[in-house]
């Protein structure tokens, strides 16, 4: 398939569904600019997940039906052999999901993790030192120990790292390759309040600092207002509102997003905090 013009980083329009049931995902529509985050939000069971395990190629195996299109710099994700997807994936596609301790391996030093996944994505040709190099670049921008100023931490295993930690762990393997798209799936949702805040404010900055787009995919309300520019309301398996992170806080539309703003807790200076954080996130 030729590629399209490339426009947005990524535009879609997808239906997932599975032999002999109702669709999953119905003509779900979606577009994500370079440089920009997008949030994804919706209560559970509404198909958030399922999209990004679509827009990665990693339904197949579950014989899940996917039609539509999914252009990704151009050209069609759904296009593609599962080799050229694996070429995609760890590369210029990148995941995080929510439970940071499970997603390690526990048997293993997270210096061999950090190895592992820059190496499955990499180049043959490709040296030990600049694998090392990159490791080090991709701890030092998630604000964690690197190998040239403490070995210790790389020799660590998973049962010895908090959750932040472990969670950063994840995010520096997301990013070995430098990424143009970052798929956050709930990956602040296992984390304490402070530590939640610290990763937001880490997505934000990887942001800023190498133009990495992010689907921010999320069922909580604040913090999706902290980061995203934009933000896509799904509801029962399709988007039903779309738009800048500030309408849809202040002037929802459709009755399901109108529901979910209600819903908010009603603290003092709750609605204008958002409204601010919103404002800031259109800024960046």
């Amino acid at each position: 398939m030729m590629p399209m013009p490339d426009t947005n980083l990524l535009s879609a329009q997808v239906t997932v569904r599975y032999p002999g049931k109702p669709p999953v995902l119905r003509a779900v529509s979606l577009e994500i600019a370079r440089g920009e985050i997008v949030g994804l939000v919706g209560q559970s069971g509404s198909g958030k997940s399922t999209l990004a395990l679509a827009i990665l190629g990693l339904l197949g195996r579950q014989r899940a039906i996917v039609e539509g299109h999914m252009f990704f710099q151009g050209v069609d994700l759904l296009a593609l052999r599962e080799r050229e997807l694996r070429n995609l994936r760890g590369r210029s596609l990148s995941l995080v999901l929510q439970s940071p301790l499970a997603s390690l391996n526990p048997a293993l030093e997270i210096r061999t993790q950090l190895r592992e996944a820059w190496r499955a994505h990499s180049d043959r040709a490709a040296s030990t030192e600049d694998c090392d190099q990159a490791i080090h670049s991709a701890l030092k921008s998630v604000s964690l120990p690197s190998t040239e100023n403490n070995r210790d931490f790389l020799s660590k295993r998973a049962s010895q790292l908090s959750v932040g930690q472990a969670q950063r762990v994840l995010i520096a393997m997301a990013i070995l390759h430098r990424p143009a798209l970052l798929i956050a799936d709930e990956a602040t949702s296992a984390l304490d309040v402070i530590t939640q805040s610290e990763i937001l404010e880490l997505f934000a900055r990887l942001n800023r600092e190498i133009g990495m787009s992010i689907l921010y995919i999320s069922h909580d309300l604040p913090s999706v207002a902290g980061i995203c520019q934009r933000i896509a309301i799904l509801h029962e398996g399709q988007i039903v509102e779309s738009g800048p992170t500030e309408q849809i806080f202040t002037a929802p539309v459709h009755e399901y997003t109108q529901r979910l703003m209600s819903a908010l807790p009603q603290v003092p200076v709750r609605r204008e905090v958002l409204l601010a954080r919103a404002q800031a996130a259109t800024l960046k």
